[in-house]
């Protein structure tokens, strides 16, 4: 086999290295290859690399925040077929909402490059699943290229358009949490233009009605043929000679782990997972006496493998649950009998302290749910930074699915007979994301169940970003603003009511009519985000000890400004707050029912 290398010189004169996060680098290598169009849905870990593109000039490129994922690839789409380099960006979960789309440009193909940049979440530190987007790569018949650092995440990408524009086809470039996240030196370089081509009138290409796409079948099947030949020789395959009694096949970010641990093994990287070069991989496991597989999450190219027949090891073990680390890699090694177990970990007789995930200081969204809690309602819960709330101390969230499910499982709720009152929360991005259809469904087909709309005019959960309901673009420009109430009358709601959570009796008072009311009922519970776009510092409140009687009212609200002091009444601790932290919200002075939580007087 003819394997060509990485380059890995010190880069031309046009070069120079900059210190980019992993999805800086996707962003800077999309920019260089001349992308003009780029969308996206914010989701960690994927958010930085639009917001990265919002800051090249608008002359470059259009960029922009979509209203979720399939939106924004569909936009990238109708500019790929109108003839100019486009990219869409997403988090592993957003691919499923963008699926559709995915699933038919795959048999249509593209006419400027498409790229599709999805980030997975191994290990689920901010996500409701870890899945593999490359099995999504393999349902759609797309390629996936893998970087395994920033260096490769700015190369990959370029190369990417390259390869959509040479096969006719969508790439997906797959990153995960910890390249989306990592820094390092990144050689960058100049923008290329490339030139619109325009929109090529081809129906019988680009509508797929089953007659077209009928015909569109083959040759997608015979694009993976000619993809799996181009990678054999690519230089996204490297084969790395070295001990030839173990080789191990790897990509992405294990393959970083796999040097650290066997710096000596036979290495076959592989930069793109899917179509694999089987003649490459036949090669390199003829010239090796054992043939391993390292992969982070599913087994996607181990399988690959043994159905070309050839012998190879690798989930036996290595887990298929979670982050690989260059100590679970030792530890599969040693398990595998190639090196020694690593030494026992130096115990430490330190008790961490415990650090549950709380809502911030004042967030609007604490009285919304500790008004729920008190209601007794069934909840039904979404996608957010509200999520919080499903644990103590407010624990009134029952179910948590995905993005927009809240209200159609609280209309599954009612129809299944479910006798507390029932009740969806949203937010505002979410309830744009995908909200808005099944409050349709809801009303069309005469829930009894009541939706609080969480409006803190921010896209909090992934760090503040805009969307329709802020009023402005991706780039800070002021644009139309959605009115809530107003679509929530045009689908049929009738009863619409707006609040203010920091009203704790306003708000308990609305709860209850709308709980009441027989239909679909809304409560707009709105209140800006207490940090974004600026964070929101009032007066600070403080306990006059003496009046207080511990009763805990204050701290059911699981505020982080709150915290137990030494000082007892009747057996319990009595209660402080942090002036540093405290933003005055004034939530826990309404609740105390001795009226001992002050504003501090200077």
């Amino acid at each position: 086999m003819n394997l060509q290398v990485r380059d890995i010189d010190a880069g031309t004169a046009e070069e120079a290295a900059a210190p980019l996060m992993g999805n800086e680098a996707i962003a800077r290598g999309a920019w260089e290859a001349g992308v003009r169009v780029a969308a996206a849905y914010p989701g960690t870990p994927s958010t930085e690399i639009m917001e990265s593109l919002g800051e090249y000039p608008a002359s470059d490129l259009y960029a922009e925040w979509s209203t979720n994922e399939k939106v924004a690839l569909d936009v990238a789409i109708g500019a790929a077929l109108s003839g100019v380099r486009a990219m869409a960006s997403m988090k592993h979960v957003g691919l499923n909402v963008a699926s559709d789309s995915l699933m038919s440009q795959s048999y249509i193909g593209v006419h400027g490059g498409l790229v599709l940049v999805v980030c997975d979440d191994p290990g689920i530190h901010s996500s409701q699943n870890e899945q593999d987007t490359r099995l999504f790569a393999r349902f759609a018949n797309v390629p996936i290229l893998e970087p395994s650092d920033a260096q490769e995440a700015h190369d990959f990408t370029k190369l990417a358009f390259e390869i959509s524009e040479q096969f006719d086809t969508p790439v997906i470039v797959r990153s995960t949490t910890r390249l989306s996240h990592t820094r390092s030196a990144v050689r960058i370089g100049p923008r290329v233009e490339q030139a619109p081509k325009g929109f090529v009138d081809t129906p019988s290409k680009t509508v797929t009605i089953p007659a077209n796409a009928r015909r569109l079948h083959p040759k997608v099947v015979a694009r993976e043929a000619k993809l799996a030949q181009y990678f054999e020789t690519s230089p996204l395959t490297v084969w790395e000679k070295g001990d030839r009694t173990v080789g191990i096949i790897t990509g992405s970010t294990a393959y970083l782990y796999v040097k650290e641990v066997a710096p000596n093994a036979s290495i076959l990287k592989l930069g793109a997972s899917y179509p694999l070069p089987e003649q490459a991989i036949r090669a390199f496991a003829g010239s090796v006496d054992r043939l391993l597989v390292v992969e982070e999450l599913e087994p996607v190219m181990e399988n690959e493998i043994k159905a070309m027949g050839i012998a190879a090891e690798g989930k036996v073990f290595f887990p298929r649950i979670g982050e690989l680390s260059p100590e679970l890699v030792r530890s599969g090694l040693a398990a595998a009998g190639l090196m020694d177990a690593p030494a026992p970990a130096i115990s430490l007789d330190i008790e961490p302290m415990a650090r549950p995930p709380v809502l911030c200081a004042g967030c609007p969204h604490t009285a919304s749910y500790l008004a729920l809690r008190g209601v007794d309602a069934r909840v039904a819960g979404d996608i957010g930074c509200y999520t919080l709330a499903a644990v103590e101390p407010l624990r009134s969230i029952d179910t948590t699915v995905c993005m927009g499910a809240s209200i159609a499982n609280a209309v599954g709720m009612a129809a299944a007979g479910e006798t507390k009152p029932i009740v969806a929360t949203i937010g505002d991005s979410t309830f744009l994301h995908s909200g808005i259809a099944p409050l349709v469904d809801a009303v069309y087909n005469k829930a009894d169940i009541t939706v609080v709309l969480l409006d803190n005019s921010i896209t909090a959960m992934t760090g503040g970003q805009d969307h329709p309901g802020t009023g402005r673009t991706l780039r800070g420009e002021a644009t139309h603003k959605v009115d809530y109430e107003t679509i929530c009358r045009a689908v049929g709601v009738e009863w619409v009511r707006k609040v203010d959570p920091y009203d704790i009796g306003h708000l308990y008072q609305t709860l209850r009519e709308a709980i009441v009311h027989k239909g679909v009922s809304v409560v707009i519970s709105s209140r800006p985000c207490v940090l974004d776009p600026v964070k929101i510092k009032g007066t600070p409140l403080a306990v006059a000890a003496a009046g207080c009687v511990a009763c805990q009212s204050c701290m059911n609200l699981g505020c982080p400004s709150i915290t137990w002091t030494e000082d007892m009444f009747e057996g319990h601790h009595k209660v402080q707050i942090d002036p540093a932290t405290c933003i005055g919200c004034t939530l826990c002075a309404q609740v105390c029912p001795t009226d001992c939580i002050q504003p501090v007087t200077q």
